[in-house]
């Protein structure tokens, strides 16, 4: 803000130093007690000087030279007064005494001052610390701000008001100052600025940015009136009338794992006087003691989405809140909110199906925060779906032994389930707790097809001793509903006639068609079975024995 602005304020604390204090004080030749000159100043009064001294006796007579302000010693002064009448005091010893001055020119002035006191001791030319002004003084008048007190619906406030000019070799005609920069501001800052009109008139707007505020009017440097004392005005002090907000939330807790993030949406409004409507560029915050956890602004509707990350962990109780606390036009909105953030764990898990479709699992479960623990019995449960993806059905609950308990140390599990499905994706679901999250493993994708042989019987029968011969059958495999053509060839036992074990012989074969292929000796009567045993590969699951009995002759 420029110096002109407090002008008056510095008149006035330069008069109460000068009535007291006394500067550069200047004493009758060869005296003591004598007349003291303390100051001459314009005050920012056109056309007048004020000249503050003191002595032992009443003064009885004072003259004020005037010089240029930067002529060298023994230039001839341009010009002088004598007219001086008491201004303040309450005797003659001591005070204040105003002068007309007349000058010919606009300018600044050196002054000194000539004093004689009753007693007959006199001062001349004693030189007074400070300048005459002898300027045109712009001051202003007829301030009005409106509205007076701005609401939501009312924000700009409008300052009005004239500046008048006054010009020291005519003071008592004051005329409208035209072409005038007039700032308005506050707090060290300029909102605004305009120009004055012929008239004088001027008008500047500004948005307040606080709940209360005082306003600065003040001119500025114009090539109009150059050299001009510019006189700011008294300062205004303003509030504004801040309107109720609400707001919905659509939930007010959330229960969050790390590393995720949880939303909230709603939407806020503003009370007018024409009743509630939607709260447009609004701050909603969701905030504890500590921190804030995640801030947004609602749009042009009022409407708003929230995302809320999860860094920590644990409970928090918090608060939504609408608004900040230094917005002038709108008060704050606040609702209660809870958020828990469960701490992150790790699953893992290894599963394969056996020949006879039975399902082996071994797996682990971790956390690493060490402000997490594990609950009384945690578990983990087996799941399955058809597509990896949707449909998820429980196989069993696992329970999870705890024998390390501390942060990064796997705890493991296993678990063989007899009768799952043998075509189904599965995974591992830790099911956690309020201080612990849960985790769920990727879908491993397992399968085994169920196997078996159709049309099995000796190529001949009976057969001769000796002689090869060879089995039919096709050897099929089911995908879904409907068997297939299996290329993998089962195994052949045979039991001798009278005996009750079987015997491995040999792995036959199966053409693109299922159709059995290879060929045997006959040796003796007997049972000859195949089947799919525990070498059936990662994908089939053993079939039940088929058999045929040969007659050897």
């Amino acid at each position: 803000m420029r110096r002109s602005t407090f002008l008056a304020a510095a008149t006035a604390t330069a008069l109460s130093a000068s009535l007291f204090t006394g500067t550069a004080p200047a004493h009758a030749d060869g005296t003591t007690g004598g007349p003291v000159l303390s100051d001459a100043d314009g005050w920012y009064e056109p056309g007048l000087l004020f000249v503050t001294a003191h002595s032992d006796s009443p003064l009885t007579h004072i003259t004020a030279h005037f010089y240029p302000l930067n002529a060298p010693a023994g230039t001839q002064e341009t010009g002088s007064t004598e007219d001086f009448t008491q201004y303040t005091g309450e005797d003659a010893r001591s005070g204040v005494w105003r002068a007309p001055v007349h000058l010919p020119e606009l300018g600044d002035y050196r002054v000194t001052v000539d004093l004689q006191d009753a007693s007959g001791a006199t001062v001349t030319e004693a030189v007074s610390p400070h300048s005459l002004r002898y300027q045109t003084v712009i001051t202003l008048s007829g301030l009005t701000a409106t509205p007076s007190v701005p609401d939501y619906l009312h924000q700009e406030v409008s300052v009005s008001g004239a500046a008048v000019a006054r010009d020291p070799r005519d003071p008592g005609t004051p005329a409208p100052a035209a072409g005038i920069p007039i700032a308005v501001g506050g707090a060290g800052r300029t909102w605004s600025t305009t120009t004055t009109g012929a008239d004088g008139r001027f008008t500047a707007a500004f948005v307040p940015t606080t709940r209360t505020f005082r306003v600065y009017t003040w001119p500025e440097a114009s090539d109009s009136y150059p050299g001009a004392i510019d006189l700011g005005s008294d300062p205004q002090d303003l509030h504004t009338a801040p309107a109720p907000i609400r707001f919905t939330a659509s939930t007010h807790a959330l229960n969050l794992q790390q590393g995720a993030a949880g939303t909230v949406t709603g939407h806020a409004e503003v009370q007018t006087t024409s009743g509630w409507q939607p709260l447009p560029h609004t701050t909603i915050t969701l905030q504890d003691r500590a921190h804030v956890a995640g801030q947004t602004t609602t749009d042009n509707q009022g409407n708003y989405t929230l995302h809320v990350p999860s860094s920590g962990g644990g409970a928090t109780s918090g608060e939504l809140v609408a608004g900040t606390y230094d917005m002038p036009f709108q008060l704050t909105a606040t609702q209660p909110f809870s958020l828990h953030v469960a701490y992150t764990t790790h699953i893992g898990l290894s599963a394969s199906l056996d020949d006879d479709g039975a399902l082996r699992t071994h797996g682990y479960v971790s956390y690493e925060d060490t402000r997490a623990h594990w609950p009384a019995h945690p578990t983990v449960t087996l799941q399955y779906s058809k597509d990896g993806k949707s449909s998820w059905k429980d196989a069993a609950t696992v329970p999870v032994p705890i024998h390390h308990n501390k942060p990064l140390f796997d705890e493991t599990f296993t678990r063989t389930l007899t009768k799952p499905d043998t075509d189904a994706y599965w995974r591992a679901r830790f099911n956690g707790n309020p201080d612990l999250g849960t985790s769920t493993t990727k879908p491993v994708h397992l399968y085994r097809y169920a196997t078996r042989i159709t049309g099995f019987h000796a190529s001949t029968d009976p057969v001769r001793k000796g002689q090869p011969f060879r089995f039919a059958g096709t050897a099929q495999y089911k995908k879904g509903t409907t068997w297939k053509p299996l290329q993998e060839g089962p195994t052949l036992y045979f039991k001798p006639r009278g005996s009750t074990t079987y015997h491995y012989v040999c792995e036959l074969g199966s053409d693109h068609n299922g159709h059995l292929t290879g060929w045997v000796t006959a040796k003796q009567d007997g049972t000859w079975a195949v089947a799919y045993s525990r070498q059936t590969g990662d994908h089939y699951l053993a079939s039940t024995k088929v058999t045929d009995y040969v007659d050897v002759r």
